[in-house]
């Protein structure tokens, strides 16, 4: 099955695709990382790439994100086909958020959002962001709920606020899509329920925004999630709107145990289901 989300200004008529992925297949060193997987993500869409450790979740937004060629198929981010452009250009039009940044210095937060206009680890000799800039720096870090801490320095951070400055960063370019790879990794509850709300509260005021999310687990998916895409060995086993592909057969069926999914207030659970005792 096709798959859908995007970053183009809702209109009467489907939102033109801001990714769409033909039958691909991924091989490295004799190893089929993904095999015909295809995807359409269109603009105001929020995926969720799930599946367990290997499943090819990381390979397929590496691919999206401009970061690797496919063996076979076609991947067009934002009208340009990946194999025909430059790649280091295209990434600089993306919004995408490690959790593993590699940063160094002790940056204070707004510079470390203002190196997403570079798309640099760290600042670049001799170019300063205007005043424009810093005051939509400031902007996104207040929208992520990282108001008053500006000047807080990297390494004092915590592993949540190092997660909503990098979205923050992300955002920084404007980007039609964002990119997120297990964003809530090494979070603690109420870290990881903060960086939800802040996701929520971005797709609600960018409503063009198009995100694919990347997680193993259901209980890491914002409320704002619309579609969903299981991966299970480098396949696709299920692709479409979240609530007709997260279901207990189907999650079952992806992660190869039995689990039973429930939905409330917007938020996904899974718990393991007991086998009938004989």
């Amino acid at each position: 099955m096709t798959t859908t989300a995007a970053l183009v200004p809702s209109s009467p008529t489907a939102p033109v695709p801001v990714i769409r992925a033909d039958g691909v297949t991924l091989v490295r060193d004799g190893k089929v990382l993904l095999d015909s997987v295809s995807l359409t993500v269109r603009g105001g869409e929020h995926w969720a790439l799930l599946g367990a450790n290997g499943a090819g979740k990381s390979t397929l937004l590496g691919l999206l994100g401009a970061i690797r060629h496919p063996t076979r198929g076609t991947v067009e981010v934002l009208g340009r086909t990946i194999g025909r452009v430059d790649l280091r250009e295209l990434r600089t039009l993306l919004g995408h958020v490690d959790p593993r940044h590699p940063l160094r210095s002790p940056l204070p937060v707004n510079d470390v959002v203002l190196t997403g206009l570079t798309n640099s680890v760290e600042p670049v000799p001799r170019r300063s962001a205007s005043p424009e800039q810093r005051e939509r720096a400031d902007r996104l870090l207040k929208m992520l709920g990282m108001g008053g801490k500006e000047g807080s320095r990297w390494p004092a951070l915590s592993q949540g606020e190092r997660g909503r400055t990098l979205i923050a960063r992300a955002l920084m370019p404007q980007p039609r899509l964002l990119l997120l790879d297990e964003p809530a990794t090494g979070l603690d509850l109420a870290a990881r329920e903060q960086l939800l709300d802040s996701l929520d509260a971005l797709r609600e005021e960018h409503p063009e925004l198009a995100t694919v999310l990347v997680t193993h687990h259901l209980e890491e998916l914002p409320a704002s999630t619309t579609h969903a895409m299981l991966l299970r060995g480098g396949r696709c086993v299920a692709s479409g709107p979240a609530d007709e592909v997260l279901t207990t057969d189907q999650v079952s069926d992806c992660f190869g145990h039995p689990v039973r999914i429930s939905r409330t207030d917007g938020r996904w659970t899974a718990r393991a289901r007991r086998a009938a005792r004989r």
